[in-house]
């Protein structure tokens, strides 16, 4: 994976406008040669980016890109920290490494991640620009066990976030996807440290699709959709901070609350609630009609005879269909 130098991210901020940009008017901005463009462009497609290459008219990128703003997001976020990476390994690792220094709300965002983790441990698929990539530090007093159905609450933060910005019609998976029309649109993560009896500390990992290039399109293994799909993405810098905003107050109600004040919440946008599932849980599977969530996020499954069967971890997928 290439990274992302001073030079190649002002070749960047060059073609962002998605017009054709000549090798020669290119090499003069950044006083290198046309064959350097060149090597740097290619650099910028090991990266995610989709770019052009049209003889006699130069280089562009395929759709015009919005970069992701240090200056705007400390501004808007203050005086919570909003730490830009634009190429990283992960957000949530680089958070988990930054814990001793951080505040309750602090965010890391990013517009590449070269080692983003996805479900059971399978690679984040992570092109430049094309996600809303993002972690958040969160600490709750109460301890461990305090962190129950958190997944949950941030899933629904995130859509209302998402609904705040004009984008409805984004649904939940149990315990930690957002779906659009039946295919994932975002993963959470959640990774916590801490001790017996102390405080239990909180990394927040979240990868929303907004609109992925052709070519890393063929790379997911998975029905998968993208935020562009219900409208134009005019401004992605807002989208980080409606989702920042919306995370902070959900966690501060959760803090006071628990899971049991979104419960209504959840089963409104749940995908899955009333549909036939199955359970599985590593070799076990158990079938059944999900039902929603109860009153400490766990997941509810009616099975034939009318017994209720509460789950607290698992995967969950589709009756009769390949899992999801």
């Amino acid at each position: 994976m290439s990274e992302l130098t001073p030079l190649r991210e002002t070749l960047l901020r060059l073609l962002a406008d998605g017009q054709f940009h000549s090798g020669e008017q290119l090499g003069e901005r950044l006083s290198v040669s046309r064959a350097a463009v060149g090597k740097h462009v290619q650099a910028l497609k090991a990266l995610g980016l989709d770019v052009y290459s049209v003889s006699g008219k130069g280089y562009r990128l395929a759709v015009p890109l919005q970069l992701l703003e240090q200056r705007r997001l400390n501004e808007a976020l203050a005086p919570n920290r909003a730490e830009l990476v634009p190429v990283i390994g992960s957000t949530n690792q680089h958070w988990l490494d930054s814990l001793s220094r951080l505040e309750k709300g602090d965010i890391c965002v990013a517009e590449c991640q070269t080692a983003g983790r996805g479900r059971r441990g399978r690679q984040w698929i992570s092109p430049f620009g094309g996600q809303l990539i993002m972690s958040m530090y969160w600490r709750l007093e109460q301890g461990m066990a305090a962190a129950m159905g958190l997944s949950l609450v941030v899933g629904i933060a995130v859509v209302e976030a998402l609904e705040a910005q004009g984008f409805a019609g984004v649904q939940l998976k149990w315990p930690n996807d957002l779906y659009l029309n039946g295919r994932k649109l975002a993963g959470i993560l959640v990774e916590m440290s801490g001790t017996a009896g102390g405080p239990c500390q909180l990394v927040i990992g979240m990868g929303l699709n907004l609109l992925l290039p052709r070519t890393e399109q063929e790379r997911i293994d998975q029905p998968w959709a993208e935020l562009v799909e219900l409208g134009n993405i005019e401004d992605r810098n807002g989208l980080v901070i409606a989702v920042a905003e919306h995370l902070q107050r959900s966690l501060l109600l959760f803090e006071r609350e628990g899971i049991a004040a979104f419960r209504g919440q959840w089963n409104r946008l749940d995908y899955f609630n009333g549909k036939a599932v199955r359970v599985l849980m590593g070799e076990q599977q158990v079938q059944g009609m999900a039902r929603g969530i109860d009153a400490q996020g766990a997941l509810l499954l009616e099975l034939e005879n009318g017994e209720i069967k509460r789950f607290l971890g698992g995967e969950i997928s589709l009756r009769g269909e390949t899992q999801l």
